[in-house]
């Protein structure tokens, strides 16, 4: 079974840190990486990693603030010196391509590749990309300038038939793929063998939320209901609740808040002020509210 997994590249908030370099992860699932962010330093954290990017074909921004948007020009010029020929999408709201044209016509001239700008409206709750194994989703935030969340999910794998009944029923291979997809099998002699005693059921889909940057808001509960991972932001604790509504950004307690309100499986707390040098501080504050926290954390993979 392949499994589904977030590598988080930047887990910090505007201040880069020793520890925390801004925001920007990798969504890997059916042998595909989605880019998450890209704030500056996020080509130098792929490095560090040894992170493969030939899989990696889509970039998802959430807001045109500099902390999840600095590092693009420096990753698509590099990718152009290691002579990427493969397309790049990016899909953010409109400006960002106004900002990076310029930029791109400055600096990057003679891309091998085209860098293919998707706008989208992060106001809006809507489907904005699609492909065989995934469907994409923005979730509207509450942050000082236009923002979105993504909802990725996954799209339901084929049942798997049993070997031992391929040989027992002499199934032909041209038949294999649509029993798969659910249908019984008819022998030779007539005979109705239903699907659910030639296969097993596939995994579940994997869904997967990212919710940064935000205020504290129950509007995104029912499209991230029951997720089986939610990263949240929690720049602050709550002691500091006033500058956290001052400036739109949430709480560990209210992340914590939220995941339990949607009945998610799992939720990931990041995007750290500067200024929380022990971090288990806000770890521990989530839980309380919600016990299956993780604290997110630089150059760490996790499973969705």
């Amino acid at each position: 079974m392949q499994k589904a997994t977030l590598t988080i590249l930047g887990c910090g908030s505007a201040l880069p840190t020793k520890k925390n370099f801004p925001s920007a992860q990798i969504l890997e699932i059916r042998d595909k990486q989605y880019l998450i962010d890209c704030g500056e330093g996020t080509q130098i954290r792929m490095r560090q990693m040894g992170v493969k990017t030939a899989r990696l074909g889509h970039i998802f921004v959430s807001h045109l603030h500099g902390d999840h948007c600095f590092g693009l020009i420096g990753l698509i010029s590099s990718f152009g010196m290691l002579n990427r020929t493969a397309d790049l999408h990016i899909h953010a709201q409109p400006d960002l391509e106004k900002i990076l044209k310029s930029q791109l016509m400055y600096f990057c001239q003679d891309l091998p590749f085209d860098v293919i700008f998707h706008n989208i409206n992060p106001r809006k709750n809507e489907l904005i990309y699609e492909d065989r194994s995934i469907q994409v989703f923005t979730i509207p935030l509450k942050h000082r300038v236009p923002c979105c969340g993504f909802l990725f999910e996954e799209k339901s794998r084929d049942r798997h038939i049993i070997r031992e009944m391929i040989d027992f029923y002499h199934i032909p291979t041209w038949r294999i793929p649509k029993i798969k997809q659910g249908e019984d099998f008819i022998t030779e002699d007539g005979e109705i063998i239903p699907n659910n005693q030639l296969t097993t059921s596939p995994e579940s889909p994997k869904r997967f939320a990212y919710c940064s940057d935000t205020a504290y808001s129950e509007k995104i509960i029912p499209i991230i209901e029951g997720v089986d991972c939610l990263y949240h932001e929690a720049t602050f604790m709550e002691d500091e609740a006033v500058r956290s509504n001052q400036t739109e950004h949430s709480t560990a307690r209210q992340a914590g808040e939220i995941a339990r309100k949607a009945n998610v499986k799992k939720l990931i707390i990041g995007h750290y002020s500067a200024r929380y040098v022990n971090q288990y501080e806000l770890l521990e504050e989530a839980k309380a509210v919600f016990e299956n926290t993780v604290l997110g954390e630089d150059l760490t993979v996790y499973e969705v």
